[in-house]
């Protein structure tokens, strides 16, 4: 029973990682419909940045909200200068531009940084929380962080005239462009808030996993899978499915033998296509009816 308790709980520790990636992937899927292949690479960036300025001397917490800052900052442009041009050709020239973006974001980070391994600071004490070993005091926090990003964007989306009107933009463009609603900025808010959130999520995955320019490449895969379980518009939904893959990924890997630790990322694949296949809107996005 002990075991049990531990993989949970060390689930939901993994599962809060997967929870803020897909938590940006849905902001950037309710702003254009499309999965951004890139966010991974975008919060590994994002990460390095706070990295920089951590060995430039600033406090963690300052960094940590400059950073969020230049990536809100980031995103917002990156959708005004590379998005918006291309913002009514077909599906898969964004696929390919995605794409690119991650190779972009990538090399550039191995070209600054170098492809080394390096360590990134905590925010949270070493010492186990209220002397519980079952789980340790950052992955308590990366729990806590996630659920106040949650509470803060729903927060955001129900009570501020900006959140309404991005939600209005994602919903019915045309009808929010008869109320004077600018759909097109409220897309790059869509982006810069995707970047933000990203970037948080980065900041605390590189305790864990170490920073180097490939840290995302897993995680963003897992990310997708609870974007996918919970809901690809649903905010809610994608936390739900990011602690739900953590749980279950935890879980078969230690129960069932022949998973192993070597087959856990197959768990999210499976899941993606069990998830598309039985509810493709997930267990809490809005299915979407088209008149035809």
């Amino acid at each position: 029973m002990d075991l049990f308790i531990q993989q949970v709980l060390a689930g939901l520790a993994n599962g809060a990682i997967y929870a803020g990636v897909a938590l940006a992937v849905v902001m950037i899927y309710q702003a254009i419909d499309h999965f951004n292949f890139a966010q991974g690479e975008m919060a590994m960036f994002s990460t390095y940045i706070a990295w920089a300025m951590l060995n430039g001397g600033l406090p963690y917490w300052l960094a940590f909200v400059a950073t969020v800052v230049v990536s809100f900052l980031g995103g917002l442009a990156l959708e005004r200068i590379v998005f918006k041009p291309i913002q009514n050709a077909p599906a898969l020239s964004h696929v390919i531009v995605f794409i690119g973006l991650l190779a972009i974001f990538n090399s550039m980070a191995g070209f600054i940084w170098e492809f080394t391994i390096k360590p990134f600071p905590s925010p949270f004490p070493s010492a186990p929380l209220f002397g519980n070993t079952l789980i340790g005091t950052h992955q308590v926090g990366m729990i806590g962080v996630t659920l106040i990003m949650l509470a803060l964007i729903w927060v955001f989306f129900r009570y501020t005239d900006t959140g309404l009107a991005m939600r209005a933009a994602a919903a019915n463009p045309d009808s929010a462009r008869l109320v004077g609603v600018r759909v097109g900025w409220m897309l790059a808010l869509g982006w810069g808030l995707a970047a933000a959130i990203g970037a948080v999520a980065g900041m605390l995955i590189a305790p864990v996993v170490f920073l180097e320019p490939n840290m995302m490449a897993g995680i963003l895969l897992y990310g997708f899978a609870g974007a996918i379980v919970g809901g690809a518009n649903s905010p809610a939904g994608a936390v739900l499915g990011g602690f739900l893959v953590g749980v279950i990924e935890n879980l078969l890997g230690t129960f069932v033998p022949w998973i192993g630790n070597e087959l856990k990322l197959s768990v999210a694949l499976v899941l993606i296509i069990v998830v598309l296949v039985v509810r493709p809107s997930g267990l809490m996005g809005q299915r979407v009816v088209s008149r035809v």
